[in-house]
């Protein structure tokens, strides 16, 4: 095998906070060293811990509109890069979920990433992945991080989560639908053209 598969089968075999879960460990991640853009998450919900697919469940479907991009393709890991913050479900708490685990991304994104070099873009989908990843980069609130998506292109584009929260969210805030939106499905658009036009040469 090579490094990348060795690794994902490492991952998926995964099971240092195992005491912790709920259900028990399922690592769900998609990718191929081809990826073009990653989309870190937080992390499994229960629907996806049963079908080990990402991001299948309605929070999928509605960040699969955002992007304009459909199922097929965003589950293509040669296209996409699924690496949530915690691969495994993570158990209930007040309200929803339990963050993700802690041990997770410190473990395992650092030795991903090098393994997945193509990455164009990164979306940072929701506060955990925004404060791993962007520190004191990040705004007060999520939504003046996401709201200042310009300033953090072209490596990362910060999301909302895109779960039922988030309809409530972008009637308070309609620049997201006006402005960030169609910035990045522009962005995912040129970097799969760009590919396209590369593979014709």
């Amino acid at each position: 095998m090579t490094d990348l598969p060795r690794l994902l089968a490492e991952i998926r075999g995964c099971t240092v906070c195992a005491e912790h879960l709920p259900l028990g460990p399922r690592p769900v991640l998609s990718t191929t060293s081809s990826a073009r853009v990653a989309i870190i998450g937080q992390a499994p919900g229960t629907a996806v811990h049963a079908s080990g697919v990402p991001w299948d469940d309605a929070s999928g479907d509605h960040l699969r509109e955002w992007l304009g991009v459909d199922r097929d393709t965003f589950l293509n890991p040669d296209q996409f890069a699924i690496v949530p913050m915690g691969f495994c479900y993570p158990g209930k708490k007040k309200g929803g979920d339990a963050p993700p685990r802690p041990e997770c991304a410190p473990l395992w994104h650092p030795r991903l990433f090098k393994s997945i070099p193509n990455v164009s873009m990164t979306l940072l989908v929701g506060q955990y992945a925004q404060a791993f990843y962007l520190g004191k980069q990040r705004k007060k609130t999520l939504t003046e991080t996401v709201r200042a998506f310009d300033s953090y292109l072209p490596r990362w584009f910060p999301l909302p989560h895109p779960s039922w929260r988030s309809k409530i969210w972008m009637q308070k805030n309609p620049w997201f639908a006006a402005d960030a939106l169609p910035a990045l499905r522009q962005r995912v658009n040129l970097i799969f053209a760009n590919d396209a036009k590369q593979t014709l040469r």
